[in-house]
């Protein structure tokens, strides 16, 4: 990756944002379970913080996707999870189909809106049947008149309680699961929707919600492309959630070292800092070493992304990294802590719980494994 001063700059913004208007408040917010999204993404917007990659006549910067991963990565400062991964949706998430395939009017309506700060937006496509497993989804949108007409539910879904609109996936006929499927804006103030708050073991300052459609009513232009292009747009757009997912980890993971590296070498037992002893320091430079190649790998897929490659395999590695490091370094730094990290404020015992969910979210391990042997040509029945 070749870094602009353009990117510098943004990554300067960021970082200022993340001490000044998010880490002040977030024990605040993890003890309320949620945070004020109109309020935050607002002050994002203003700075242009939502729309980097966006076009500028919707009022983005219309940058590529490098300045949007900067962005991620310098978000890895905020000390929680839960508000990274919340803007993360919000510009990674439920706006590239509709900011790339969406009508004019749409995107009038809807992602101007979303990059000024004005609107939340979130994304429905997990159900509580079907995670992962995308084609497996049940929610209908059936034509009447100029309207769909929605019913089902979605959940597990981020911003879900404070959200102005919803990027759905639907089945909008019959058929072969992979071709049945849709994307529709739908606005949440819509009759026939109810939303239930769902409580997590960690990601507290995130609002998670199950929501649920009847006979819910949204005009047929919300369409996002074309009628029973949706499974292929939402794979679209998973392919930038995971290099967000993966390159908002990389400072985390830097911090957590840091901060564990400076714990132990405070603290004594049996005469000596804890990070005197060989297992402790050649863990933390192992760690490092992880750290790094998750960071080439991410830097490496984003770079083919923006010059028009086809980085699936890449992304589902990296996002597959991403989480199964996480869990490793928020494990051993907090066996390094001891009974310290075992306690609820501790940063370590925080990062322990929101990253959790990266394994998870986005598409399970699994379902990234499945991707790549399938690219490998290694799956049973498949040839290379």
């Amino acid at each position: 990756m070749k870094f602009t001063s353009e990117h510098t700059q943004i990554a300067d913004t960021v970082r200022k944002f993340v001490a000044n208007e998010i880490n002040p408040f977030t024990a605040e917010w993890e003890k309320a379970g949620i945070f004020p999204a109109r309020e935050l993404f607002k002050k994002m917007g203003e700075l242009g913080l939502l729309g980097i990659k966006y076009p500028t006549e919707f009022g983005g910067m219309g940058l590529d996707f490098s300045y949007s991963m900067v962005m991620a990565e310098a978000l890895g400062d905020c000390n929680v999870g839960g508000v990274p991964m919340a803007i993360g949706v919000q510009t990674d998430m439920c706006t590239p189909a509709l900011a790339r395939f969406g009508s004019d009017e749409l995107r009038n309506q809807y992602l101007a809106p979303a990059i000024a700060g004005d609107m939340v937006g979130c994304i429905g496509v997990s159900e509580v049947t079907g995670g992962s497993d995308v084609a497996a989804l049940k929610t209908t949108a059936r034509k009447d008149g100029g309207d769909y007409v929605i019913n089902g539910s979605k959940m597990w879904i981020t911003n879900g309680m404070q959200a102005d609109w919803c990027c759905l996936l639907a089945n909008t006929s019959e058929g072969a699961v992979h071709k049945n499927k849709s994307l529709i804006i739908v606005p949440m103030d819509a009759p026939g929707i109810t939303r239930q708050k769902i409580e997590k073991i960690g990601m507290h300052s995130s609002d998670t919600a199950q929501l649920f459609f009847d006979n819910v009513r949204v005009p047929q232009r919300n369409l996002i492309g074309q009628e029973g292009m949706g499974f292929m747009l939402q794979m679209l757009q998973f392919q930038e959630e995971r290099l967000y997912g993966a390159a908002s980890s990389l400072r985390s993971l830097d911090n957590l070292i840091n901060l564990t590296i400076d714990y132990t070498r405070q603290r004594k037992t049996f005469g000596q800092p804890i990070l005197n002893n060989q297992v402790v320091h050649f863990r933390l430079a192992e760690l490092r070493t992880e750290v790094e190649c998750l960071r080439a790998l991410t830097y490496r897929a984003v770079e083919q992304y923006v010059s028009g490659k086809d980085v699936t395999k890449l992304a589902s590695m990296a996002k597959l990294k991403a989480g199964r490091l996480s869990r490793e370094v928020t494990d051993s730094c907090l066996q390094y802590w001891g009974g310290m990290g075992f306690t609820a404020d501790n940063p370590i015992s925080q990062a322990y719980r929101d990253s959790r969910l990266i394994s998870i979210g986005g598409g399970a391990d699994e379902i990234m494994l499945g991707i790549i042997c399938k690219l490998e040509g290694t799956l049973p029945g498949k040839a290379a």
